[in-house]
């Protein structure tokens, strides 16, 4: 809620009151006597006058709320104008400091990095808010000083060590990549363990040795930290309450372990943690992770049910295949995303309760491997008994596989491997690949449950039917192929659609064919 939609609301209370105002003994009712209403009196103009009725008869909690509502600026306007809300400004729950929310001139800071002017403005504001809201009435401090030139770390100190108060529950510390600057550890002795979300962006941060605090921290989000695994394992010890962390560009971190006694941890993000080796978790009730990176070496606890990796140089799917069966027997859900693959042959394990599995090939230039055999993937699915939904997608920018049309010879076919529980099938970047239409084929013929298949024949980034004005780019030879693979379920995959199946074949852009040409 804005400060202008206040004003509304309070002018549309005025305007109903005075509807309801009914002429007795041929004099108009006081509005100054109804006891409903509650005079928001305005500061005191120079000349002395009275104070006028604004806003309606609400408890004075309900008006706190209102104002909490506001934007930081819209805030302290209100409380420029107003005494109820000056009272409440002081109370102020959710304090962000940003050039967006204290620099009157919105488009100064876009173009160049702020100016030493607009810098020693931003410090004299923050400093008289935080001095006039340090208490416990503060929920959340953020402070977001992206682009914001020449801040002296001195100010950030002072800043934390008013802003760090019992009753705190989120702190937010974004700084400029060129900033250099040591997280205070010692602001958080005693009075930080009422933090439940904390979010630090390029600063150091190095708890020690019998660090105690954060005993309450739900959210841990740390981008572009300097912070060693054992110094994250020191923070670990008192965090009992964690549930959620990610991990952004942390360079110093070699070695991930996660410890048993954050029973509460669920939820795991690492991403381009550039010079991670190990991630090895001992948390008993994650449940989701998420990586993106180079090879690691993996080790999980048996609870885990969602796992996404994406990581170049490594050969995902051979490691899923060879691996993860023994490592999570009870993976629900399973999203690989890799540049590198190798054909399936015999799964040591199943995957006995996978019911979602995405596998995403992507190459930046030329053509994915064109000796792959997609066909293979049917190992995978025999490994996956409950597999209910299968996602394929294939980004390349040109296509050198076998097309099946240039191919006299019988398509192979594996019978006797029926699919039971396959109910919903996608293939993003479908092609005329010989052995991605004997995939399609398989699957048509031995997935006895299935309900839909949805053939999309080029794998665009975004399309214009998506709300863009166009279109991702597309190559002239992947629109080339486009048309090849219409042409193939054509010939070879309509009449093999069973009627209980819903076949959706997604053509190029017809608008924006010609933006990849």
């Amino acid at each position: 809620m804005g400060l202008l939609a206040l004003q509304r609301l309070m002018s549309s209370q005025r305007d109903r009151r005075r509807q309801q105002v009914q002429p007795r003994d041929g004099l108009i009712t006081s509005l100054a006597k109804r006891k409903e209403l509650i005079c928001l009196k305005e500061d005191k103009p120079p000349g002395g006058k009275k104070s006028k009725c604004l806003g309606p008869s609400l408890p004075e909690e309900i008006w706190g709320h209102i104002h909490s509502l506001l934007s930081l600026r819209d805030a302290a306007r209100a409380a420029c104008v107003s005494h109820t809300f000056r009272s409440s400004w002081r109370c102020y729950p959710n304090l962000t400091f940003s050039k967006e929310t204290l620099v009157s001139d919105g488009n100064l800071y876009r173009e160049n990095k702020t100016s030493d002017k607009i810098s020693s403005d931003l410090v004299r504001i923050i400093y008289h808010i935080l001095q006039n809201h340090s208490g416990t009435c503060v929920k959340a401090v953020s402070f977001d000083m992206y682009d914001v030139a020449n801040i002296s770390t001195c100010y950030l100190d002072d800043w934390l060590g008013l802003a760090v108060k019992p009753g705190l529950e989120e702190l937010d510390l974004l700084l400029d990549d060129d900033v250099e600057y040591n997280f205070p550890c010692q602001v958080l002795h005693g009075c930080a363990n009422s933090i439940q979300d904390l979010h630090l962006t390029y600063c150091a941060f190095r708890p020690m040795a019998g660090f105690s605090c954060l005993r309450s921290l739900t959210c841990l989000d740390l981008c572009d930290v300097y912070i060693t695994g054992d110094e994250l394992g020191c923070l670990f010890s008192c965090s009992f309450a964690l549930e959620e962390l990610t991990l952004m560009s942390c360079e110093e971190i070699i070695c991930l372990k996660i410890p048993y006694v954050l029973q509460r941890l669920s939820h795991l993000v690492v991403h381009e943690c550039e010079n991670l080796k190990v991630i090895k978790s001992e948390a008993p009730n994650l449940s989701i992770f998420k990586y993106t990176g180079s090879v690691v070496k993996l080790s999980f606890g048996d609870a885990l049910r969602d796992l996404m990796i994406t990581a170049g140089g490594w050969n995902l799917v051979h490691y899923a295949d060879a691996k993860l069966p023994q490592m999570v027997p009870y993976l629900e859900a399973l999203h690989i995303t890799s540049s590198l693959a190798g054909e399936i042959r015999v799964l040591p394990g199943k995957f006995f309760h996978l019911k979602d599995l995405a596998i995403s090939f992507m190459v930046s230039t030329g053509s994915f491997y064109p000796d792959y055999d997609y066909f293979s993937l049917v190992s995978l699915l025999d490994a996956c008994p409950s597999l209910e939904t299968l996602m394929l997608s294939v980004t390349q920018d040109s296509i050198e596989h076998e097309s099946v049309l240039g191919d006299s010879s019988h398509l192979r076919q594996m019978p006797g491997h029926c699919h039971d529980s396959i109910k919903d099938v996608t293939i993003i970047g479908f092609s005329s690949a010989k052995s991605m239409v004997e995939l399609t084929c398989h699957i048509l013929e031995n997935a006895m449950s299935l309900e839909c298949l949805a053939l999309e024949t080029v794998c665009y980034d975004f399309r214009c039917s998506g709300g863009t004005s166009e279109c991702a780019p597309v190559t002239k030879d992947m629109i080339k192929e486009a048309h090849k693979a219409l042409l193939v379920v054509k010939r070879y995959l309509l009449e093999k659609v069973p009627s209980r199946v819903e076949l959706n074949v997604v053509e190029p852009c017809s608008r924006c064919t010609l933006v990849g040409i």
